[in-house]
């Protein structure tokens, strides 16, 4: 008996199996940070005449994914006709109609409104804990203080019991922007407070969380990053693959690092639309990051890295640069960054981050002579397993900034140099050495 099951139909099945893979959630998994996320918690401290005041939590666990300037833009659809009274340590960008009240005007009227953080330096009344810093969050791996943005929203025309409140649906999260999926809000078990003294234990009345994964699939189509290689023992240096973060705009996007119009008044202003203005380069990438293999001893080897900034319109605070390597489980010494192995699992240690120091090198400067950090690391031979062959001192994977960088294609990678060739080459110097000798002498 014949399959009825076409060539034509196993194309569109598996079709079909890639559309839903590619946008499914599941895209949104990280394997070096397989539990990071932004986990936005609402706990309702009290109810009132018409609805319940909330603190809104905004942890991020990632591990090397911070949120930096102009900061997070929360949104969300309210499930009946719920209004927001007040609000402190944030704001909503828009009021909305609120023509039907009369005496007390809500602070927003919209539907589906749209939440930012408060500057640094409002005043003390308009503060509430952990809010205030221009919505810029730092990842958990890098500073687990700084890794929460909190603020408190008074809801009116709201259930008044966590029998009748409604949920909030269809959150949305820009961070700052695109990448970020929230699945729907989920009522957990009820955040328990500790007082000051620590002597007595409070709950809040009600909670519900909303998890948001981060999919660099749907930040950008192209990388925003790329890595070049070079070592000691190979005259070839590597370069960033071409057009590794897409060409389709360099004319318009692109200039001259030593034209006029690179130093121009003005050219480094952002833009409201965060559109980048890069040096022009044969990979148009922002950032560049460069593995140097740079001296080898006996029992250790040593790496410098450089991280190169092409924008000139994007200064990034707070970097992280983070690599899978095999032999980073036995880094010795980084002489000017921070250092911080990761262990996404227990049994395999060949990932770390890299960060700057606060207040020497945590700020990467905009494209130009202040525009590059870099440092050096020892790294201790493993004897066994340690060998400079077939690109083994280069890494495996390179993320800036929690988005994983283009890497050159392996076959064009600094190789050792066969040892016939070494031979080779130290007979020629030999014989030369000789000959010299001979011709002096002569």
């Amino acid at each position: 008996m014949e399959s009825s099951y076409s060539a034509a139909d196993l194309k569109f099945t598996l079709f079909t199996i890639l559309i839903i893979f590619m946008f499914s959630p599941a895209v949104a998994y990280d394997p070096l940070d397989p539990s990071g996320n932004i986990t936005i918690k609402w706990d309702v401290m009290s109810w009132t005449a018409d609805g319940y005041v909330a603190a809104v939590t905004m942890n991020n666990f990632q591990l090397y994914r911070h949120i930096g300037a102009p900061g997070w833009t929360l949104g969300w659809q309210w499930a009946k006709k719920e209004v927001i009274w007040t609000m402190v340590g944030s704001q909503t960008t828009e009021q909305g109609d609120c023509s039907k009240f009369k005496a007390n005007i809500p602070h927003c009227c919209k539907r589906n409104p749209t939440v930012v953080d408060l500057l640094p330096g409002v005043p003390y009344n308009q503060q509430f804990a952990n809010c205030c810093k221009g919505g810029v969050v730092s990842a958990w791996g890098q500073d687990p203080s700084a890794s929460v943005s909190a603020f408190q929203v008074s809801v009116g025309l709201a259930g008044t019991s966590n029998k009748t409140v409604k949920l909030p649906k269809n959150f949305t999260l820009l961070g700052p922007g695109p990448g970020y999926t929230c699945g729907p809000a989920k009522v957990v078990p009820s955040t328990v407070f500790l007082t000051t003294d620590r002597r007595r234990k409070t709950q809040a009345l009600m909670t519900w969380n909303v998890t948001c994964t981060y999919s660099q699939f749907l930040a950008s189509k192209n990388p925003s990053c790329c890595v070049s290689f070079s070592s000691f023992y190979n005259e070839t240096i590597t370069p960033c693959p071409t057009c590794a973060c897409g060409c389709q705009n360099k004319k318009n996007n692109c200039i001259m690092s030593d034209s006029k119009e690179a130093h121009r008044k003005g050219v480094n202003t952002p833009r409201k639309d965060n559109s980048p203005l890069l040096q022009c380069t044969h990979h148009m990438c922002p950032i560049r990051v460069h593995w140097h293999v740079k001296l080898n001893y006996r029992d250790y080897w040593r790496v410098k890295v450089a991280i190169t900034n092409f924008n000139y319109r994007m200064n990034y605070t707070q970097w992280t640069l983070v690599a899978q390597h095999p032999n980073l489980n036995n880094v010795t010494q980084v002489f000017s960054f921070d250092y911080k192995p990761l262990v996404p699992y227990e049994s395999i240690n060949d990932t770390g981050m890299f960060y700057g120091m606060k207040f020497y090198n945590d700020l990467l400067m905009e494209a130009g002579p202040q525009g590059n950090v870099q440092s050096e690391v020892l790294l201790q031979k493993n004897k066994d397993t340690f060998t400079f062959k077939q690109g083994w001192a280069f890494p495996r994977k390179v993320y800036f900034n929690g988005d994983e960088c283009m890497l050159p294609p392996p076959d064009t990678y600094p190789f050792l140099p066969s040892s016939a060739n070494v031979n080779l080459v130290t007979y020629f110097t030999l014989v030369a050495s000789v000959l010299l000798v001979i011709l002096s002498i002569c």
